[in-house]
């Protein structure tokens, strides 16, 4: 197979490429050329928003496209790559649903409202429905969506994982959101990519995610323990509590939200059709323990900002959670 990676250098796109060499693909990777491209892997260096000159000849069986931003560079390159790329495969998310999605809900569900393929910088859940529309423009039932929730695992730079990894080392009282058996629905970046490239000629959308009750707050917490080889004192806190302190779900508190609309929307989906054609879910220590061991070998450090905002709680705030909360 020969595959052609639009980004294949970050997360997601970085697991799929090194899934694609692992299998003895030939991989092309396009990028702006900021950071270098995998061992084994043909870069090509250009801009999504400006200089496609790179695209313009080649072909490849498979384009996979993890962008996120303005859906008209989605469309630019679609119509570029139609003619000589046998099938687009689009990382999507499940985002472009309408808000709140019910618990249950899967792909039949009604989609955000005002997305274009022609539209410049929007909301997220337009540019990701956008960047659908555009892909189908150019290649029709040769597309496939993958509509992902929560992505987890090596490579993750947004933080939320290695947040709690990196603060469950340091030990000590932890603020553990309860309930402790609330039910978490991700999916690890390699078991993504592992779908994309086992269902190279496989058009529609797909919601990507771990089948419900995959893992708990509990579990995932525990295997970041046992995964960095502490022995925190996990302060489990009930929803209310948290309110009351003014703790934000999901940013100050990464991966969590409260039982509620949120919580279903993020964490109750239904990845039947995904699991039927393949989807694999690996256990949450895995994913934990590899994404430990990730953050050393590459030198992690955790980001200052993400989407406006800073990925887990401050150590002052943590201090005031404790003193206000104590252990429920």
């Amino acid at each position: 197979m020969k595959v052609l990676i639009l980004g294949g250098t970050q997360f997601v796109g970085a697991a799929t490429t090194q899934e694609a060499l692992a299998r003895g693909w030939q991989v092309t990777v396009f990028n702006r050329g900021t950071r270098p491209a995998p061992a084994g892997a043909t870069a090509l260096a250009g801009d999504r928003l400006g200089d496609l000159s790179a695209l313009t000849t080649g072909t490849w069986d498979l384009v996979v496209d993890t962008w996120k931003g303005a859906p008209r560079a989605v469309r630019e390159s679609a119509r570029l790559l139609a003619g000589r790329a046998g099938h687009y495969t689009y990382v999507s998310s499940r985002s472009v649903y309408a808000q709140p999605a019910p618990s249950g809900g899967d792909e039949s569900g009604p989609l955000v409202e005002g997305a274009s393929p022609d539209a410049g910088d929007v909301p997220y859940p337009q540019a990701k429905l956008g960047g659908e529309l555009a892909v189908a423009e150019s290649f029709g039932d040769r597309a496939l969506f993958a509509r992902a929730g929560l992505i987890l695992g090596p490579y993750e730079n947004v933080g939320r994982l290695p947040w709690w990894l990196d603060r469950i080392s340091r030990g000590g009282a932890v603020p553990a959101p309860g309930p402790a058996d609330l039910p978490l629905q991700y999916l690890d970046c390699r078991d993504l990519a592992r779908f994309l490239l086992d269902n190279p000629a496989t058009g529609g959308a797909f919601d990507l995610i771990s089948p419900p009750g995959h893992t708990t707050t509990r579990e995932l917490l525990e295997a970041c323990a046992k995964a960095t080889g502490s022995s925190p004192d996990l302060r489990w806190l009930s929803p209310e509590q948290v309110e009351a302190a003014g703790v934000e779900p999901w940013s100050d508190l990464p991966i969590w939200l409260p039982p509620g609309e949120l919580h279903d929307t993020m964490h109750q989906g239904n990845p039947a059709k995904a699991l039927a054609h393949g989807l694999t879910c690996r256990p949450v220590a895995e994913t934990a323990s590899d994404t430990w061991a990730w953050m050393h070998s590459s030198g992690w450090t955790a980001p200052d900002v993400v989407f406006g905002r800073r990925v887990g709680l401050a150590p002052a705030q943590e201090k005031v959670l404790l003193a206000q909360l104590g252990g429920a």
